[in-house]
């Protein structure tokens, strides 16, 4: 997996996410708080969320096969999906059964300082492994606003982390808001009421990884600042005087598939467009390196095709 790809963030996150379940799974044996047990097992799914993202970089290096020409990029965009399942199955689903059952049978908390003394180191170790996912993610973020990042971002890891980590910091005080009523009530009501807005939470999060990673899977093209520096590339205004149409393809974060019609002068032999062709690539590549899969079609040179660049293919 590139730099880009976080592995540094999954990593942290997943250390964290790892110790920090098997400190809630104690506290629930010792306390029986519905909210460490929601927790536990919503800490076991992003450690497991976090074992996809790795796997699926891994499987993503694999070469180009002639059954696969175009490699295999895109197992980085399902291995997220299949993140956003689990977070809404295991985590937040059971958060849900397990609220709910509280609410229906509600038992009161015993040793209390086990969750209470849980949680808060959980908050600790989260804010460790968030601070690491928004520090990898400032590198590649530049002017976008948190919102524009996780939206448009073409390596799915960052936001999957920036998510999770913050699904989890939330779920973790909505635990303590939770544990804590209940004990100054006696009523552990609140503790189930707690694990429902966990569970509903999770959902929320995962409906919205679910949305993002589904349009990188469907084929997202490239962001408009590398299409503006690809058309700059493509224009030389002597053997490429306009681009008739271009389209452009993530075959993953870090491939694109760039396809275009250029126009060539009428009065150019087979050999000055060939030679057009092989230095307008050279200047797709310089400008944009992530471009490594490039087709261009030279067509004869009018201006009705000129000055419709965004026409469909003829």
């Amino acid at each position: 997996m590139s730099a880009s790809g976080g592995t540094k963030a999954i990593v942290a996150a997943l250390a964290a996410n790892l110790a920090i379940a098997v400190a809630k799974f104690v506290a629930f044996l010792f306390s029986g708080s519905s909210s460490m047990l929601a927790e536990s097992v919503h800490s076991l799914a992003d450690s497991g969320n976090q074992g996809l993202l790795l796997l699926g970089g891994k499987r993503a290096q694999r070469e180009a096969t002639p059954q696969h020409p175009f490699g295999y990029g895109r197992e980085r965009y399902i291995y997220a999906f299949l993140v956003s399942i689990v977070l809404f199955s295991v985590g937040g689903m059971f958060a849900i059964y397990e609220g709910y059952e509280k609410i229906k049978h509600p038992h009161a908390i015993e040793a209390w300082y086990w969750p209470v003394g849980v949680l808060v180191f959980a908050i600790i170790a989260e804010t460790f492994s968030f601070r690491t996912a928004i520090k990898e993610s400032n590198q590649l973020r530049g002017k976008l606003t948190w919102r524009q990042f996780v939206r448009r971002a073409k390596a799915p890891e960052l936001p999957v982390v920036l998510l999770e980590d913050l699904g989890a910091l939330v779920g973790l005080i909505l635990a303590l808001v939770g544990v804590s009523l209940a004990l100054a009530t006696g009523d552990s009501v609140w503790d189930g009421i707690g694990t429902l807005c966990i569970g509903i939470l999770l959902i929320a999060i995962a409906i919205v990884l679910a949305a993002e990673t589904k349009s990188l899977l469907l084929g997202e093209a490239a962001g408009t600042e590398d299409v503006q520096k690809i058309e700059q590339a493509l224009v030389d205004n002597d053997t490429v005087p306009s681009i008739i149409h271009m389209r452009t393809l993530h075959l993953g974060p870090e491939e694109l598939l760039v396809a275009a019609k250029i126009a060539v002068r009428h009065d150019e032999s087979a050999a000055e467009v060939a030679r057009a062709i092989d230095a307008a690539e050279a200047r797709i590549r310089d400008a944009v390196p992530i471009a490594r899969v490039i087709y261009l079609e030279p067509d004869i040179y009018q201006e009705s095709k000129a000055a419709a660049p965004d026409n469909p293919p003829a």
